[in-house]
């Protein structure tokens, strides 16, 4: 299926989502950039490349490491950003399912809660295969399902109490399909890849109140903000007091500790 108007969506939203994203997810996601690097079995001299870099903070770890790396992200500004952060990496804009790189350029692909937002998502992986050197690894990282990725679960059934989930969004892909760990091993198998694996990685998204995941998920998102937005005023605020009484139970010394594990996926090419 072409999600063609999804993908205009998606871009125009991330091209205004670079500040907000950051204030947000960014330390809740990097959490996980570890075990995606140890999954590539980035270190020195490895040549990342970082699809879907966003603000660039996979590529900044990766050189930590002592790799060489190029960051992709179809979101110029994002891009802009992120050279200015890490003016030490070769960012550009670029499509995943369109890579400007030769044939076994990389070592290593990793892509860091991208694969959700791809309108094509195997074809995303096709160009990963085509453009890692044989013996090289691609990694994925997904949020999980929403019963292990609390601050979705919280606001997914407030809007369903509330609110509806049949707003006029554009058409997209599952966003969590590849919560499921038999679909990541599926996709990257049909990609080509070998030996496909999959853990679960802990992470805690740390919210000062009064802000709860309603906040976040409404500021720092495209997909999920435009679903919020979409409410009825009197009903958005019903969400917002709903998701504020379920986040209580996470308060620890004045801050909310929410669980919102990832799911890590790898495997290799042969």
């Amino acid at each position: 299926m072409a999600y063609d108007d999804f993908t205009a969506f998606e871009h125009r939203g991330w091209e205004h989502l670079v500040q907000p994203y950051e204030n947000y997810f960014v330390r809740l996601t990097a959490q996980s950039h570890g075990a995606l690097l140890d999954a590539l079995g980035v270190g020195d001299a490895s040549r990342l490349l970082d699809v879907a870099t966003g603000p660039g903070t996979l590529a900044a770890a990766a050189v930590e490491r002592g790799a060489t790396v190029s960051g992709i992200d179809f979101s110029a500004a994002m891009i802009a950003h992120a050279r200015q952060t890490y003016p030490e990496v070769e960012f550009q804009v670029a499509s995943a399912d369109k890579l400007p790189f030769n044939d076994e350029s990389f070592d290593a692909v990793g892509i860091a809660f991208g694969m959700l937002h791809f309108p094509d998502p195997e074809a995303a992986l096709a160009e990963a295969f085509r453009v890692l050197r044989k013996g090289g690894r691609v990694a994925f990282t997904v949020w999980a399902a929403p019963e292990k990725a609390i601050g979705f679960q919280m606001v997914l059934k407030a809007v369903e109490m509330h609110g509806r989930m049949d707003v006029a969004l554009p058409a997209g892909p599952p966003f969590f399909r590849f919560s499921d760990p038999d679909e990541s091993k599926s996709v990257l198998t049909e990609a080509g890849f070998a030996d496909p694996q999959v853990i679960e990685v802990e992470q805690t998204w740390h919210i000062a109140p009064p802000e709860t995941p309603f906040h976040s998920l409404l500021r720092g998102g495209v997909r999920m903000s435009a679903l919020l937005n979409a409410q009825e005023p009197p009903a958005l605020l019903k969400i917002e007091r709903e998701v504020k009484a379920s986040a209580a139970r996470y308060m620890q010394n004045g801050q909310l500790l929410v669980p919102m594990p990832c799911v890590l996926a790898s495997a290799v090419k042969r």
